[in-house]
């Protein structure tokens, strides 16, 4: 069997949630005896070898501009893909959703992993939500399969487009411990601080988390990791609040200090608004964090309900009385942080994500 997977930045680069999808994904399909293709973005890499670790890759010029990107991209891939001698087009990226129509001119097989509400997130304000919108109402009728990484993302897309979808969730990394002597590069010592770590965008809900934290009366220090490759006025006017108390290291890349900083945490906040299964959430609770989550359906699945983390309404004052609960009572701390790996079933673990996409590719190609 053939597979290409069309719409992420590519392998073996890095950069967020769909890349390391990508990563984790091909890997182990290669190992499975599946032969996969990745459509990279050509100006990402300057080394350009035809395969990495049996991934056989394809590099394909894009244009620069965020909001075309991805669809340019994304467009000369499938056009690509649909006319070499794969079987299976895996879709990464809701951009495409209205290019499902070109691999049925050679017949061949489609999978779209939908992802997060992106129709909803505020960057897309204007045409740009329409468009998202759009795509996912044609994905569910061009794709041959439709793939949710949550519950209730599936819920969402049966009760929006009418159209049932098979629920294969993100994974998990696997739990590395890390030496506590690394939180003094970035001046913090154990349990002396808060976490935030996402991308510095609206619907991840830094400011409101910050306002929060700042109205509180914490005694511990909240520290937001990451931020966004552009110049952009969000982050700017958040980064300009750092103090001794705030602090902004910007993205960590080294993953063993980014461990440490996840698993030497008071509590882990979690402010994402619109996604499915989401990773940064799936980090802290193989790091064993005590999680604060806005109370969305995709965190209450995560989370069972409040079973492995504590969830709190989108309000500032909210944030504010969540912490300072918890610094009443550290011991909920302790049970937070002994639970909480109990929420990573299977369903999260990579080795049975993999088999489940590939039964469903089988199946595809079973029903031609």
């Amino acid at each position: 069997m053939r597979i290409a997977i069309v719409g992420s930045r590519g392998y073996p680069y890095v950069y967020g949630g769909f890349e390391t999808f990508v990563k984790e994904l091909s890997e182990r399909l290669v190992v499975q005896g599946v032969e996969v293709h990745v459509y990279c973005q050509r100006n990402l890499f300057t080394e350009r070898p035809e395969a990495v670790n049996g991934i056989k890759l394809h590099y394909i010029p894009t244009l620069p501009q965020k909001s075309l990107n991805q669809i340019i991209h994304s467009f000369l891939s499938i056009l690509h893909a649909t006319l070499s001698k794969t079987d299976v087009i895996l879709v990464v990226n809701l951009a495409a959703g209205p290019m499902g129509w070109i691999p049925k001119i050679t017949g061949k097989k489609t999978m779209i992993n939908v992802d997060g509400l992106e129709w909803l997130r505020p960057k897309w304000r204007g045409l740009g939500a329409k468009y998202f919108y759009f795509a996912a109402k044609v994905a569910t009728k061009l794709y041959d399969k439709i793939i949710t990484d949550a519950e209730a993302m599936r819920q969402v897309y049966l009760e929006e487009f009418n159209k049932d979808s098979t629920v294969i969730a993100y994974g998990a990394p696997q739990f590395t411990p890390a030496n506590e002597d690394i939180l003094e590069r970035f001046g913090l010592e154990v349990e002396g601080y808060y976490l935030i770590v996402g991308r510095l965008i609206p619907d991840n809900n830094a400011d409101l988390i910050i306002d929060g934290f700042l109205k509180s009366n914490s005694k511990k220090k909240l520290v937001v990791i990451g931020d966004v490759p552009y110049t952009d006025e969000y982050a700017t006017e958040l980064k300009a609040l750092q103090s001794d108390k705030l602090i902004f290291p910007g993205y960590v890349k080294d993953q063993q200090e980014l461990m440490a900083i996840y698993q030497h945490a008071f509590a882990y906040i979690h402010g994402h608004k619109y996604g499915g299964t989401n990773p940064a959430m799936l980090k802290a609770m193989v790091n064993n964090c005590a999680i604060l989550a806005l109370n969305t359906v995709f965190n209450q699945e995560m989370l069972n309900n409040g079973e492995f983390g504590i969830l709190f309404d989108e309000t500032a004052g909210d944030v504010s009385q969540a912490m300072e609960n918890l610094e009443e009572h550290p011991e909920q701390v302790r049970v937070l942080k002994a639970k909480v790996s109990s929420g990573l079933t299977d369903k999260y673990n990579w080795d049975l994500i993999s088999v489940a996409y590939k039964n469903e590719m089988l199946k595809l190609l079973g029903s031609s």
